[in-house]
């Protein structure tokens, strides 16, 4: 029960959250409530979690839809524990973060919500229940843009950018329902329906099904990564969207997209996976480059950082596509380091949209001089991004671009230039908008400097940084539950890593 409890307790938080009556700030209490103790349920299950087994842990299975071979089914591997503490971290961070942005109960509702979607898609081992929740994590997406919108500095239409963000998904979720279709008829055929992943991982699926049905998966998660070209939603529901939601869809729902494709592209269709291996591998260097070039040219900050996770996703693709272990395990950890990292680049950006009403790079200039430390967290989250030596994204990146060079030569070098387009953007963007003279006030007479962050956004944005500035030192924690996953996955795909050319003790 231990993961039931989990990912209950975010929706009945949602439920709680959307009848406590308004005043005093009731609301907010109780959803900042919920997402503790989900958090405290979280650190249970991960201590409760053994990490030199490779197979699911505190597993669940109860018939759901007998004639379907639908379950009620529940599991934990290094891959989803690590998720689910991401999301679980995050959440109450995310809270706190927009606790003086909004009163209005239903935006702390349906974040509790999107946590609880999320941590049943991260801990699902049956198909049809990971397809349903997969499409309902929608739900609270969608309202979080379109009804909890941005609209600082004259932001309209977040309404369009809600739809826009909903037809993509719902069109990638239509795409995914053939392949969960064509999963039942295989199964269906060699004697009895299931859904189980257990039960699929045996089936012997014919060369051309099983890479109709991988296409089908990979379509809908590379809407969900994202990558380049089903991409163009990203964008504008990063601006449209207030910061603690981007933090939400960017750094937890989008991270689907990539756990799907280790956990049932590989998982399910190891053969097929191979087979489009090279596309994929193409599709991610090109989402690499034109990301970090989308992202030079933007003057809106909002779409930079979001437009920046189309460069990373980039690099986790490839991570998992050269199939190899370093390559699977640095995927694993750039999906928490980047979940880390752009949050906080988000949160940051947010504060200081609260204080200037606008994120335009043209509008604003000299910032560290009145806000310091906004400005240093910016730099450290940026050069986080960036993979700077020290921080935790360089260890996912160096791991990443060890299986590039050893899948290629062309490929690793094609991604070296990811790093170095990176550090362009970040840095850029700093030197137009904290450095030099600032910027002349509308009203010079009246205008009074921008307040620092204050105690509360300090104590937001201090467990991001040490989160990175811990595992840049310390990544083994992460390495010890990631490795029995990519090896249990690369043993079931036939992969084996490439032997040293020089003996032993030579």
């Amino acid at each position: 029960m231990t993961l039931t409890i989990l990912c209950a307790l975010p929706l009945v938080g949602a439920l709680v959250t959307m009848i406590t009556p308004a005043g005093g700030g009731r609301p907010k209490q109780v959803a900042l409530g919920f997402s503790v103790l989900a958090l405290i349920q979280g650190v249970i299950a991960a201590t409760q979690f053994k990490r030199d087994d490779s197979g699911f842990q505190l597993t669940e299975t109860h018939t759901w839809i007998q004639a379907f071979g639908a379950h009620y089914a529940l599991g934990l591997d290094g891959l989803g524990l690590l998720m689910v503490l991401l999301t679980v971290a995050l959440v109450p961070i995310v809270l706190i973060a927009g606790w003086r942005d909004t009163d209005r109960p239903s935006f702390f509702a349906w974040a509790l919500a999107l946590e609880g979607f999320s941590l049943v898609v991260f801990t699902a081992t049956d198909v049809l229940l990971f397809y349903v929740v997969f499409e309902a994590t929608l739900i609270p997406a969608y309202f979080l843009i379109g009804a909890h919108g941005n609209v600082h500095g004259g932001r309209e239409g977040r309404s369009w950018a809600a739809l826009k963000f909903l037809m993509y998904q719902l069109g990638g979720g239509l795409v995914l329902l053939g392949g969960v279709i064509g999963l039942y008829v295989v199964s269906s055929d060699a004697g009895e329906p299931s859904y189980l992943l257990t039960d699929l991982q045996q089936l012997d699926i014919s060369t051309t099904a099983g890479r109709w049905i991988f296409l089908c998966f990979f379509v809908a998660f590379a809407v969900k990564a994202p990558l380049f070209p089903l991409h163009t939603w990203l964008a504008d529901a990063t601006e449209k969207a207030t910061p603690p939601t981007s933090v939400l869809l960017v750094c937890i729902l989008d991270k689907i997209g990539t756990f799907g494709m280790l956990r049932f592209c590989l998982g399910l269709f190891p053969e097929a996976s191979k087979w489009a291996t090279p596309v994929v591998i193409v599709i991610a260097l090109i989402s690499i480059v034109y990301g970090a070039f989308l992202a030079i040219g933007q003057d809106d900050l909002l779409r930079l950082v979001g437009l920046t996770s189309l460069s990373h996703f980039g690099f986790i693709t490839l991570g998992i596509f050269a199939f190899t272990s370093q390559g699977g395990t640095g995927a694993i950890l750039y999906m928490v380091n980047h979940g880390v990292a752009t949050a906080g680049l988000f949160l940051v950006v947010g504060f200081l949209l609260k204080r200037h009403g606008t994120v335009s790079i043209r509008e604003l200039r000299g910032l560290e001089r009145t806000t310091p430390v906004l400005a240093g967290l910016f730099l450290v989250a940026g050069l986080a991004t960036l993979g700077l030596p020290g921080l935790s994204q360089f260890v996912s990146e160096m791991l990443v671009l060890i299986s590039a060079f050893d899948y290629h030569w062309l490929a690793g070098a094609v991604a070296v230039t990811g790093i170095v387009l990176a550090a362009i953007y970040v840095l850029w963007a700093y030197q137009r908008v904290f450095t030099g003279p600032p910027a002349e006030p509308a009203d010079a007479g009246d205008a009074k400097p921008a307040a620092d962050l204050d105690r509360r956004e300090v104590g937001v944005l201090a467990p991001l940084v040490l989160a990175l500035v811990f595992f840049g030192f310390v990544p083994g924690p992460l390495l010890d539950v990631a490795n029995p996953t990519i090896s249990a996955l690369m043993e079931h795909a036939g992969v084996t890593d490439d032997q040293p050319t020089v003996a032993a003790g030579e």
